[in-house]
């Protein structure tokens, strides 16, 4: 196993021993971690842009939110580069959001949408809530070929040096991509759970944290979270979410909910 398949096994081994509350002595402990980069992702955009409810499209409502959290994020975690995969009313396919999450090597991807009950539903406007999901389960194995990319891109520079590639008949590889897979969904359901208890914390209804076989999730080769920050479809939420106060109150959650992460993860 090559010197960075090493490191990357130390990196991803610390992750899991915080995710299980274990610790113990090492003779040569991994190198410090820290979160130095988080794409916010603006859901929807330009053609994809249909859901509305009475007063606001929920592409312009996610976008809203997706910036305010940007800047927040920006002037609160001074060692944090926040990278966006829109910043204005245009169409960006699924795979290339996570695409670029990918390939600058970003520590967290957030993306931010409205939920919407069908048009056809008895009491539609009454569901309210927020809710987080995470990749499902059932599609893990499209991971890999995100973290293999992501591995090449993580040493270009220095490829001969330091990559011997990934061979799926070694069993330290495997073991390897095996424990990013885990800790990767396991840090994805950590953060969404703080986002739905910060969200609580203002007085929002829970609608959990749930897995889903989300596309722009799915091939993440980190930690990623796609959160319902409200239902356009409820006039109440709706106008709660297009208010200043209400998208100032959405992104101060996101971002309490990413510093006590950042805490906990963090070496």
């Amino acid at each position: 196993m090559g010197r960075f398949f090493t490191r990357l096994f130390f990196t991803v081994l610390s992750l899991t021993i915080i995710a299980s509350e274990i610790s113990f002595a090492v003779d040569t402990p991994p190198s410090p971690y820290r979160i130095k980069t988080i794409v916010v992702d603006a859901g929807h955009g330009g053609k994809d842009g249909t859901t509305r409810g009475l007063i606001a499209r929920e592409k312009d409502v996610a976008l809203q939110v997706a910036l305010r959290l940007g800047k927040i994020i920006e002037e609160n975690l001074k060692d944090v580069k926040v990278v966006y995969t829109r910043t204005e009313d245009v169409f960006i396919p699924l795979y290339e959001r996570i695409g670029l999450a990918n390939r600058v090597k970003a520590d967290l991807f957030i993306s931010i949408h409205c939920n919407s009950m069908p048009s056809s539903m008895r009491n539609r406007t009454a569901v309210k809530g927020t809710e987080t999901f995470v990749a499902g389960f059932n599609r893990l194995n499209e991971q890999d070929v995100a973290l293999k990319e992501n591995a090449s891109i993580l040493l270009e520079q220095n490829y001969k040096d330091n990559y011997d590639g990934y061979d799926p008949n070694d069993p330290a590889s495997v073991i390897v991509f095996s424990l990013m897979k885990n800790a990767f969904r396991d840090q994805s359901i950590k953060l969404a759970s703080l986002m739905q208890e910060e969200y609580v914390a203002t007085g929002r209804v829970n609608r959990g944290v749930k897995e889903q076989g989300l596309a722009v999730l799915q091939r993440a080769a980190m930690p990623a979270v796609l959160t319902e920050i409200g239902f356009i479809s409820n006039p109440q939420e709706e106008e709660y979410m297009v208010s200043e106060y209400g998208q100032n109150e959405i992104a101060n959650c996101l971002l309490k909910a990413i510093q006590a992460y950042k805490k906990q993860v963090e070496l």
